[in-house]
């Protein structure tokens, strides 16, 4: 068996499989097939100009040659974007590790499998260093994690909360730029009111159903935010920092995207 070929090593259909679809759909050919179900003025009018095909071998060594030519430079970019100290131990054994990264299937391309390994591994260990009963995790970027928390704390709000229509939500300016964009693309259709300013002289009221700050924040400070979150519960119900991980805390207790009980 020739194994220089992905072609001949992908699982699919043999040319006696292809005459019976054919017979079954009432078609002569694939062409046939292509041009009674994909509309002429979406096709191509000709052929794709790719070169070549290669080898499995040939193709790695040619991208081995293209990163050759990366030039590697530090990142003073900053803002979230920035280095980590990670250990060795976790890069081999969770970055590195083939089975987390591979395809399951011919026809999955994506890593599934390996990324519901991670999360349930991350979960148990917010667990183990936590003492909560559930944790819950995502693959979702900063960003959109917070926008997800916030719409999960304005959907939990109060029933009075409700009632007398608090919609502010909190935003230390030490949040990143790009958090902030997209807590703004999402607060609009919901109805809520972003407020963004100094958690250090932010003003305690019922107008807030909850608040986000940043930590590190967006210059790489580390606030100790213990005397705000201490002001902040009992003043209100909830609070949620952004650090890489988003995390919901109600009533002092400590919960990931989901809401703790009082």
């Amino acid at each position: 068996m020739r194994t220089d070929a992905f072609a001949l090593r992908h699982i699919g259909p043999r040319e006696s499989d292809l005459q019976h679809l054919f017979k079954t759909i009432g078609v002569d050919s694939l062409d046939q097939l292509i041009a009674e179900t994909i509309p002429a003025d979406i096709r191509l009018k000709k052929d794709l100009e790719l070169d070549a095909p290669m080898t499995e071998f040939e193709y790695l060594s040619h991208i081995q040659e293209l990163g050759s030519k990366n030039k590697v430079f530090k990142s003073y970019i900053g803002l979230g974007y920035h280095p980590a100290a990670i250990p060795a131990v976790i890069q081999r054994n969770i970055f590195e590790n083939p089975g987390w990264y591979t395809a399951y299937t011919p026809y999955q391309a994506e890593i599934a499998q390996g990324r519901l390994e991670a999360i349930l591994n991350y979960q148990t260990t917010i667990i183990e260093l936590t003492g909560m009963e559930i944790s819950n995790a995502s693959l979702l970027d900063e960003g959109t994690a917070a926008a997800e928390a916030m719409a999960l704390l304005f959907d939990v709000r109060t029933r009075d909360q409700k009632k007398n229509n608090i919609n502010k939500f909190f935003v230390s300016e030490e949040i990143l730029p790009q958090t902030l964009s997209v807590l703004q693309t999402r607060a609009t259709p919901k109805g809520i009111e972003l407020v963004v300013g100094n958690h250090e002289t932010f003003d305690f009221s019922s107008d807030f159903f909850a608040a986000i700050l940043q930590y590190p924040g967006k210059f790489g400070q580390v606030n100790d935010y213990a005397g705000f979150i201490t002001d902040y519960l009992d003043n209100n119900e909830t609070i949620e920092p952004a650090k890489g991980m988003t995390n919901g805390i109600r009533k002092g207790t400590l919960a990931l995207l989901v809401e703790a009980k009082d």
